[in-house]
């Protein structure tokens, strides 16, 4: 067909590309599996032989030699992952519950994020007949690697046996996808979820030499590609698995997804509504389309979608919370109050539906409900996102009532939980901010003079979250030129296009690339943020506001693309801001929130690049500081309409009065009057806080 020759060559320069990544890794690579680092080899056979060895002594129904070969390889490498996972494997075969159990924590605290190991406990439990943790053990194992099967089906079993109808009939919907693929696929998906992606690529790469375009390898290797933020080659193999099979929902699905990464939100609207054309009537269709109405503003057309399929399905906990969601964002408090109510009545240990409460940060739980919550976070069958959601939750609750021990009691555990999850390490960012430092310089800016788009349009607000950004946007998006848009990401994705694909352990490219880009390749790109960001632009103003916090880290190229746009430091004391993080529980990234300490390194590093950027481009960056917007709220809102050449207006001043969309924790905060209660919470946690003041030093702890 004529198909085959592009997309076959676009396949392998894909996979090469892949491949090429991880060339560094794959002569240590581990077999049949470490974490696709790379270690000593010599340790890494040994061990890996004697493991091989005692999975064949287990598939011969030779526990003990399989328990003592296993004992082997753990000697040679004590925390070698498959030498624990197959000892405790042979430690239940051969009836030693007890102490295959104890094997198995040695593993889950060597690697939290295991599926497999989570797997084998419940198996353990469940034949120690200890069903109510072995249901909360296969919970944590598809929460960690949806491939697992064997879990999947136990826990339709469990669940059908405890007559929760809708949690049964989704296990029984994933057994009967993992039933549908060929053995090898179902082990790349089960790799992907364990994120050896090297053994993945490899074994997809062979089921695909070997059996053409077949479209769900093909859509296994377009995930591979986006854990890679390879997002354009996932988005044309996801595009050819549509051409080869024009029916299957499942890549049009995931196609919608991939352009919503690469912030193309017209285009996934645009796909999501021609997939839900193609299956009427189909939930998860409908789901997908109002989302991407979000998406791009039309709430609406999404708040119509989400009650329509709240009157089929009134007992849906997600859609109550997705709803609540749309609802905050509109502004409309005492709505989304009542849709997250509902979406914990529906089911008692939805965490997410507590936290989301809590999120509002001017609700307030009763005694009751805070009970409730205590009883459900120590359930052992409560399973991991709903603990840590519920952990956040009391720590805001307890907090509220002025029980600052406890409260930090639940925030640490959360956050423990979280980090164990993220796994965020700060050297890297670290790291980052030195190439910033070291490579944007004065003389490249002067290199570079005249480069960039000249367009005006946009006023960045960069910082840390909790930081006091969204106050400045609404106070920004109350004057009647600005419209307020939200956190975009066009500018991460700019810089992550300039550094590349490389190896993990191969230098960033940017931004010491920069000054090998032509001028005009510059004004390109500022147009392009242009073209972009105007799809979330509805009111027509000649400026809009871009507060995508992390934007900090890439200002010298905001400035090479866009010169004449306004650049605006939002910044607070250095405690506040950073224990406001910690007790804040974002829905995805910002991973350096999850410990005092890590927070202490991200925000040394982010005062050391502003000090930079500020010596580089002077009196191209205006530092706002949110105390003093609180102590002074008029002087400061005069001074920061004159550095973005705005005539003043009143509504600035009334910004609580603004009916607008606002998508950040702080949306109802920033709908109300300025407030001082806030500026100093942290101080109740001072004796918890000694961990932050140490990183920080007293320089900054004492801003």
């Amino acid at each position: 067909m004529a198909l085959d020759v592009p997309l076959k060559s676009r396949q392998t320069k894909f996979m090469s590309s892949v491949e090429k990544k991880h060339a560094a890794q794959a002569k240590g690579e581990a077999e049949p599996g470490g974490n696709d680092q790379p270690v000593a080899l010599a340790a890494l056979t040994k061990s890996d032989t004697l493991v091989e060895a005692a999975k064949a002594a287990l598939q011969r129904g030779k526990a003990l030699e399989a328990i003592s070969l296993s004992h082997q390889a753990l000697i040679a490498d004590p925390l070698h992952r498959d030498g624990l996972y197959m000892l405790a494997v042979a430690q239940r075969f051969g009836k030693q519950i007890s102490d295959a159990l104890v094997t198995l924590s040695r593993l889950l605290q060597a690697d939290p994020t295991y599926g497999r190991g989570y797997q084998e406990r419940g198996h353990c439990l469940r034949d120690a007949g200890r069903e109510g943790e072995a249901l909360a053990a296969y919970q944590d194992a598809v929460a960690h690697n949806g491939a697992l099967l064997a879990s999947w089906r136990m826990l339709a079993h469990m669940y059908g046996k405890a007559g929760r109808v809708e949690p049964e009939k989704q296990a029984l919907a994933q057994c009967a996808y993992l039933d549908s693929l060929p053995p090898q696929l179902q082990a790349v998906a089960s790799f992907i979820h364990e994120n050896r992606l090297l053994k993945a690529e490899k074994l997809c790469r062979a089921y695909l030499q070997k059996h053409g375009h077949h479209t769900e390898a093909m859509r296994l290797l377009a995930e591979i590609g986006m854990k890679f933020n390879a997002y354009d080659d996932a988005e044309f193999l996801l595009e050819s698995c549509i051409v080869v099979e024009p029916e299957n929902t499942n890549a049009h699905f995931d196609l919608v997804n991939v352009l919503h990464k690469r912030q193309k939100f017209g285009e996934a609207l645009r796909q999501a509504a021609s997939l839900r054309a193609k299956a009427p009537g189909k939930s998860q269709f409908d789901l997908l389309y109002a989302t991407e109405n979000l998406a791009v503003g039309n709430f609406d057309e999404a708040l119509a979608i989400y009650h329509e399929q709240l009157a089929e399905m009134p007992n849906n906990p997600n859609l109550h919370l997705t709803l609540g969601h749309a609802l905050k964002t509109t502004g409309k408090q005492a709505e989304a109050i009542g849709a997250y109510s509902q979406a914990h009545r529906v089911r008692p240990d939805f965490g997410d539906a507590y936290w989301s409460l809590a999120n509002l940060k001017t609700y307030r739980f009763d005694a009751e409900v805070v009970a409730q919550m205590r009883a459900l976070e120590a359930a052992e069958t409560t399973d991991l996102a709903d603990r840590f959601h519920l952990c956040f939750a009391l720590g805001k609750a307890l907090e509220d009532a002025g029980e600052y021990a406890g409260s930090f009691m639940y925030y640490e555990r959360g956050n423990r939980l979280k980090r164990d999850q993220v796994k965020y390490d700060w050297r890297k960012l670290e790291a980052e901010i030195h190439l910033q430092r070291q490579h944007v310089t004065s003389e490249l800016f002067s290199s570079l003079h005249g480069a960039g788009n000249d367009q005006v349009d946009p006023i960045f607000i960069v910082g840390l979250p909790r930081s006091g950004s969204t106050l400045l946007e609404q106070i920004l998006a109350s004057h009647s030129m600005v419209e307020g848009t939200m956190e975009l990401p066009d500018i991460l994705a700019l810089a992550h296009k300039l550094d590349g694909r490389r190896r993990v352990d191969e230098e960033a490219r940017y931004p010491g690339n920069l000054g090998e880009i032509a001028p005009e390749e510059f004004a390109k790109f500022g147009a392009d943020y242009i073209r972009d960001t105007r799809i979330h632009r509805k009111l027509g103003t000649p400026r809009f506001v871009d507060k995508m916090p992390n934007n900090f880290r890439h200002v010298g190229l905001i400035h090479l693309i866009l010169p004449n746009a306004k650049i605006v430091d939002a910044r607070r004391g250095a405690m506040g801001c950073c224990f406001s993080g910690f007790k804040q529980l974002f829905a995805e990234g910002q991973e350096f929130t999850y410990g005092l300490e890590e927070i202490g390194h991200y925000y040394r590093d982010y005062v050391a690049l502003m000090d930079h950027w500020h010596a580089v481009l002077p009196g191209k960056i205006l530092p706002m500081r949110y105390e003093d917007v609180v102590a002074d709220t008029e002087t400061q809102v005069r001074r920061l309409l004159e550095f973005c050449r705005l005539p003043f207006e009143a509504a600035c001043l009334n910004f609580h009065q603004t009916e607008r969309a606002v998508r950040t924790a702080s949306s109802e905060q920033v709908r109300q009057p300025i407030f001082t209660s806030g500026l100093d919470q942290w101080e109740h946690f001072a004796p918890y806080l000694g961990p932050l003041r140490d990183v920080l030093g007293p320089a900054l702890a004492n801003t």
